[in-house]
């Protein structure tokens, strides 16, 4: 792909001229002495904290009333399964001719929804309305956002620069959980929507302020239709196939791993998910940074094994030291979806970049509900050890079936 936009012929107005380049081998720093890349980034900053506030606070606010584990888990993690009605509907539009001005209506959308939660005496199924609604923006919304970020840095950049979008986000969560629990206390969830609904706005802002219109996309009318068609032609691709279910299906169960530590050991759970935290951003630090585009190819393979292979431990039941380092080391693997990633983008059309990121990452949310509700049936029949050790046998078997044979030399990667 080049890294100039402006080279490809445009469909609306002449655009802008485009920022110098990035060198071919960029860093963090790098990066963020790009205007494009760091408005992207901090709108993606802010609306990532807005989400987390609202998810707490929403959750809490659901807790008080009915005093339900399970509605206030769906009150804080569901909305992530309204992301696959956004890529089976309208996430053509990542790939509309105007893609800033996309990426800042479904903020401004995301924020009325934020600032509907706000309001008070609501009942809580406009509350979960709102909640399905939020996650379907915010699919379309990453669509678009990934669309751009596919052409606002080159493709040598593109690894790092979701790396370390990767980081911050699950940086970004942790410290808006710590955040949202001290402003609870004295705002209350009202007050917290408000918080959040001012972060969405300002994200919005940003991105108008700092980003280009990349006004050199499709001239086809983005609707229903028209992701279906590209859809279609997606999932027809066989390689493409194979990347998506190897980025979907092998992490999704090893999230369903993670749900179930709380059941297996709830007195060092919290050790354990803190491991698989730090496990997961040192792995995108350090793929994402110190790794060559080839040296990612070449170990990618090597890190969807090691996802998997260490919680096979759990069948056995050995100390809560041992399983927090293999935690830590498989969680490290959850890095493979950087190098995945690059080579997705590497056989589909440019024009479609856009929605394929969406499908992509509304797929791997989606997953990641689906392997927790997979990893929770086998731990009632089998208890959770067992259902552990099973999903992550599980987890490789699909890593094994999606590697590409061993005839075609020029993929040793996947």
């Amino acid at each position: 792909m080049p890294s100039d936009p402006t080279s490809r012929p445009t469909v609306h107005s002449t655009p802008t001229p485009a920022p110098a380049p990035l060198p071919a081998a960029t860093g963090y720093l790098g990066l963020l002495r790009n205007r494009e890349f760091t408005g992207l980034y901090a709108g993606f900053t802010l609306t990532v904290a807005a989400s987390t506030l609202s998810g707490f606070a929403l959750g809490t606010l659901v807790d008080e009333q009915t005093g339900s584990p399970f509605l206030t888990a769906v009150s804080m993690y569901g909305a992530t399964f309204a992301t696959v009605l956004g890529a089976l509907t309208l996430m053509s539009v990542a790939d509309g001719g105007r893609p800033r001005r996309t990426v800042v209506l479904l903020q401004l959308a995301s924020l009325a929804g934020v600032a509907a939660q706000a309001i008070p005496g609501l009942p809580l199924a406009v509350r979960f309305a709102l909640l399905l609604l939020l996650g379907f923006f915010q699919s379309l919304g990453t669509g678009a956002r990934l669309g751009l970020l596919s052409e606002v840095v080159p493709v040598s950049a593109y690894a790092p620069a979701r790396s370390l979008m990767n980081i911050t986000s699950g940086g970004t969560a942790i410290l808006g959980y710590a955040a949202g629990a001290v402003l609870l206390r004295y705002a209350g969830p009202r007050g917290v929507f408000v918080i959040a609904a001012c972060l969405t706005a300002l994200g919005a802002a940003v991105v108008a302020a700092t980003v280009r219109e990349h006004s050199v996309r499709l001239t086809r009318r983005p609707g229903l239709r028209q992701t279906w068609r590209t859809n279609a032609e997606l999932f027809s691709h066989p390689r493409r196939r194979v990347l998506l279910l190897a980025l979907w299906v092998p992490n999704g169960l090893i999230v369903g791993c993670e749900a179930l530590f709380i059941s297996y050991d709830p007195g060092h759970a919290g050790t354990l998910l803190a491991a698989g935290s730090a496990g997961m951003l040192l792995g995108d630090l350090t793929v994402g940074r110190l790794l060559t585009a080839a040296a990612r190819r070449r170990h990618a393979f090597a890190l969807r094994l090691l996802l998997a292979a260490p919680f096979l431990l759990f069948a056995v039941h050995p100390p809560a030291p041992v399983l927090a380092v293999a935690v830590f080391l498989a969680s490290a693997g959850f890095a493979a979806t950087l190098p995945l990633q690059e080579q997705l983008l590497e056989v589909t059309p440019e024009a479609i970049h856009g929605q394929v990121q969406g499908v992509e990452s509304a797929g791997r949310m989606t997953w990641q509900g689906l392997g927790a509700a997979i990893a929770g049936g086998l731990a009632q029949c089998f208890g959770p050890g067992t259902a552990i050790a099973l999903a992550a046998a599980a987890s490789l078997a699909v890593t094994l079936l999606t590697r590409p044979s061993r005839r075609r030399p020029r993929d040793p990667s996947l």
